[in-house]
């Protein structure tokens, strides 16, 4: 990767999935392109000095799918615990090599503070200073953090996956610095092109934006798949600045998606992430204005609370990416092939009947038959 792209490795999946065993005291279990596998202390720490990542997030002992029971919780922090004071150990072996080191941040559990206080006590007394920061894997443990001078200096890094740019806004409310945001590459598989600003012009109020005809909220994207768009010759936002805004238009990325031509998400994706881009960069401005508790309840008063629901049709959509759950769940994708069917006879995949469909349509039979290109077959 290029200097100017940082780098996070972390034992993390998004979405997460819950694996049929449990974690052991030396390795947890991941779900990965060829099925779920254990992944030890030893391998992850080996993984974190072969690639060297940026930000390396250390192994935590987090369940998916199903609530922790109590003993499954007093394990929890004594693992993390144990993982991370092995992985601080090997980091200090590579630094007295002179090779490189990452960055490490501590993983806080998704927990209650209680039940993993002696953890988060042994990282404030014992290993503030040999840690870089800390990462959340849900965000509404910061305030239980102990206000400690060898804590608060640590950036705090969102794990806690947020669906919109709202709850963005709340965590850094709650004191969250750093942010993984997969709801960018979300938007781009279901053909959304996110639209909002953080800092735009002045909010109007309900009541002059009834006078004036005009709706007081905006949506958060815009659904390309929408027939709406088809011959659209505007930008995908007004104003943007991105390669996708400044040599394209809606219909041409409409029909890209429509085709299923890769180069339709690729262009999305340039556009999502410049929006994302201007949205924290005006965040910073707001926040050295001292006006960003202001400007965020402007924003939530000025746009809908979650993204709209995608209907284009997924380019990644693999069983390695959505794994099933439970039974009878719809794939993401409809199939591109089918069984014809025996009312409509066109070919569409949508056939309902139970029987085999003919080969050959019965009322073009006798005329193959007369020509010598078939026989009747009893």
């Amino acid at each position: 990767m290029p200097p100017s792209v940082i780098t996070l490795l972390a034992p993390r999946r998004t979405p997460g999935v819950s694996a049929p065993t449990g974690n052991s005291d030396h390795s947890i279990w991941i779900f990965s392109s060829v099925g779920f596998q254990p992944l030890s202390n030893s391998a992850y720490v080996n993984y974190v000095q072969k690639l060297q990542p940026d930000i390396a997030v250390g192994l935590a002992d987090v369940s998916y799918g199903t609530l922790p029971g109590v003993k499954r919780i007093e394990k929890m922090g004594d693992r993390t615990s144990r993982w991370l004071d092995s992985m601080l150990s090997e980091v200090s072996l590579s630094e007295e090599d002179n090779t490189s080191t990452p960055a490490i941040f501590a993983p806080v559990l998704p927990i209650d503070f209680h039940s993993q206080s002696e953890y988060l006590h042994h990282i404030a007394d014992d290993l503030a200073d040999s840690i870089s920061g800390l990462a959340f894997y849900s965000s509404s443990l910061l305030p239980d953090i102990p206000a400690t001078t060898a804590m608060t200096r640590l950036p705090r890094l969102s794990l806690d996956e947020a669906s919109s740019p709202h709850h963005i806004l709340r965590q850094i409310s709650l004191g969250m610095d750093l942010f993984t945001i997969p709801f960018i590459s979300f938007a781009t598989d279901s053909g959304l092109a996110l639209t909002f600003e953080f800092l735009t012009a002045p909010f109007e109020s309900p009541a002059a934006a009834e006078a004036n005809g005009s709706a007081p909220i905006k949506p958060l994207a815009i659904d390309l798949s929408s027939a709406l768009h088809a011959t659209s010759t505007i930008p995908l936002m007004a104003h943007c600045t991105c390669y996708a805004c400044t040599s394209h238009h809606r219909a041409y990325i409409q029909h890209l998606l429509s085709a299923r031509e890769m180069l339709g998400w690729v262009l999305l994706q340039i556009h999502n992430h410049h929006v994302l881009s201007a949205f924290f960069a005006d965040i910073r401005k707001s926040i050295s204005a001292g006006t960003f508790e202001e400007d965020k309840d402007r924003f939530e008063r000025m746009y809908e609370s979650e993204l709209p629901e995608g209907t284009g049709q997924r380019p990644r959509a693999r069983g390695y990416h959505f794994k099933s759950e439970g039974k009878g769940e719809p794939k993401r994708n409809k199939p591109a092939w089918g069984a014809l069917s025996d009312e409509a006879g066109n070919g569409s995949g949508e056939g309902e009947g139970d029987e085999t469909p003919a080969l050959v349509p019965e009322g073009d039979a006798k005329e193959l038959e007369e020509k010598g290109f078939a026989e009747a077959v009893n």
